[in-house]
């Protein structure tokens, strides 16, 4: 991840976010500690990070109607794995269908992203700082969250390692209600 950069995350609440949650926290606490559980939309794959100076009107601009238009998204995860031969251990979500949409819509939204590292590889993450034994790692391996991950927000944070992430604007997905309230 680049030392400064604008990223887009959905950060996930309810069951699922919170059996992440205490998985992050039973094998990576300093993980836990700095962020709650979220899937990047952009910044990092598929879409690299904004540049820092990124207006947030501009950006608000950008992401307002999208976050009209789309619905929230349930999806389910897949089994844990590690992260592009790493140590890191992800839940992955399928990087096709509505969240590849999502994402296909940012990245083409006009906002200045920088190239990415990767192609688009949606996840959630389990263990990214703590170096895992052997056992340690079969383990996180072999759990399962089959909760469905819930995508019905945008946040747009502002990272400037190692300071605290800036919270920069805040967009629910609300596809779904307002195409109930065009048809009442």
């Amino acid at each position: 991840m680049p030392d400064a950069g604008i990223f887009i995350l959905a950060e996930l609440e309810g069951p699922a976010g919170e059996r992440i949650a205490e998985i992050n926290r039973r094998f990576d606490p300093k993980l836990a500690a700095m962020r709650p559980p979220h899937v990047t939309i952009a910044g990092s794959s598929g879409a690299g990070p904004l540049p820092p100076g990124t207006p947030v009107e501009q950006i608000r601009a950008a992401l307002e109607p999208i976050a009209r238009e789309t619905p929230p998204l349930v999806l389910p995860f897949g089994r844990p794995h590690r992260f592009m031969q790493s140590d890191v251990v992800v839940l992955p979500l399928d990087p096709h269908g509505p969240l590849r949409a999502l994402h296909d819509r940012i990245k083409a939204s006009g906002l200045p992203f920088a190239h990415p590292k990767f192609t688009f590889t949606p996840h959630a993450t389990l263990s990214m700082f703590r170096e895992l034994s052997k056992e340690r790692a079969a383990e996180l391996l072999r759990l399962r969250v089959t909760e469905p991950a819930v995508i019905d927000n945008l946040k747009v944070y502002l990272t400037r390692d190692p300071q605290p992430a800036v919270l920069l604007l805040e967009l629910p997905l609300t596809g779904a209600a307002a195409k109930q309230a065009a048809a009442s």
